[in-house]
């Protein structure tokens, strides 16, 4: 209990540091701080339509950041969450304009699981990889993002591309699989529920089944592991499976209740995102809700404090590129405190 009332001080401090640091960025610049930061959050949690908007804002990035987290609790440093929410997506967009008699209650289930389906599988390629040839699952991930990226976006330029549209994208989806509205005057949609469905399963396997037993012990001590006879290969690809299903809910979602049809480009990162909203919900389920919130609410008051204050909405991803300077440095100390007590504890043991 101690421990992780710990973290989440150190979590809130370093948070509190990055606010700081940004506003004497404002400052400096010749603006009000305080004023950006009350225009920045009235906007973000003002009113049933901020609120609404910035929880439509962090529900991408509650499936991604879950979708790195289960990778992260093995020990694999997946960064292709990118890729499997662009072909996830894709996948979704197909069903949606193709499947058009079925009715809504078939048509959406349907798009999510060839969504999370298709993501889960582009997933396994470095899965496999790393289980079988011992690839660096980084490179594979990272490179595989950029074909599913180009790949998607030359399937709406060629095969799939729609006569008369100035941008990249496809047909749209029937109408029946668009996911209704949660609050008037707001895209809020039925994928914020369903990340939260994720998140409660997420929790569920990873602390009482014995899928999260494994996975703790294969990121803890992957020694331990493959000692004490667990099917590491196995395991590894089931948690890219799984890792990758999740990131293609998350492209599914932002098709289906958002874009209503594949867009080229319209993830601007939020796979990349993930990896953020993991190490700063410290690769707990709830962190991660609650860090994916945080940054919802950054992002959805970031155009408002723009308008009103003049401070370009960069200031976020400045904002942003602070907290991640701060958890490393917290990570490092972290390591380094940790291995002080192991070299204290061995002449002990001796």
């Amino acid at each position: 209990m101690k421990e992780h009332l710990s973290t989440a001080l150190r979590t809130i401090l370093m948070l509190a540091l990055a606010l700081f640091l940004g506003g004497v960025i404002i400052a400096v610049s010749g603006k009000d701080p305080v004023n950006a930061y009350k225009v920045l959050f009235t906007a973000a949690f003002g009113t049933d339509r901020a609120i609404a908007n910035t929880l439509l804002s962090a529900t991408p990035l509650i499936f991604t950041g879950l979708a790195t987290l289960v990778a992260f609790r093995a020990g694999i440093f997946n960064v292709g969450v990118e890729g499997s929410l662009y072909m996830g997506a894709f996948a979704t967009a197909y069903v949606g304009f193709t499947f058009t008699d079925l009715p809504g209650i078939v048509l959406i289930p349907l798009a999510f699981a060839a969504g999370g389906i298709v993501g889960g599988l582009w997933s396994l390629i470095p899965g496999y990889l790393k289980a079988r040839l011992r690839v660096d699952e980084i490179v594979t991930t990272i490179m595989l993002n950029y074909v599913a990226t180009l790949f998607t976006d030359y399937l709406v330029n060629g095969p799939f591309q729609v006569a008369g549209m100035a941008n990249a994208m496809s047909k749209e989806i029937a109408p029946q699989a668009q996911l209704a509205r949660l609050i008037p005057r707001s895209q809020l949609n039925g994928s914020f529920i369903l990340a939260l469905i994720v998140f409660a399963v997420v929790l569920l396997l990873l602390r009482r089944s014995t899928f999260g037993y494994e996975v703790k012990t294969l990121g803890t001590n992957p020694m331990f592991a493959r000692w004490s006879g667990m099917p590491v290969g196995r395991i590894i690809l089931q948690v890219m499976f799984v890792s990758g299903f999740i990131g293609g809910l998350a492209g599914a979602g932002q098709v289906l209740g958002v874009h209503y049809r594949f867009v080229s480009g319209f993830s601007r990162g939020l796979g990349f995102d993930g990896i953020v909203i993991a190490l700063l919900g410290r690769n707990s389920p709830i962190g991660v809700v609650l860090a994916a919130l945080f940054l919802g609410a950054l992002r959805n008051g970031s155009s408002s404090m723009e308008m009103f204050t003049q401070i370009p909405r960069d200031l976020i991803d400045v904002l942003i590129a602070l907290v991640i300077f701060f958890v490393a440095i917290d990570f490092s100390f972290d390591w380094w405190r940790r291995r002080q007590q192991k070299l204290v504890a061995q002449p002990a043991q001796a």
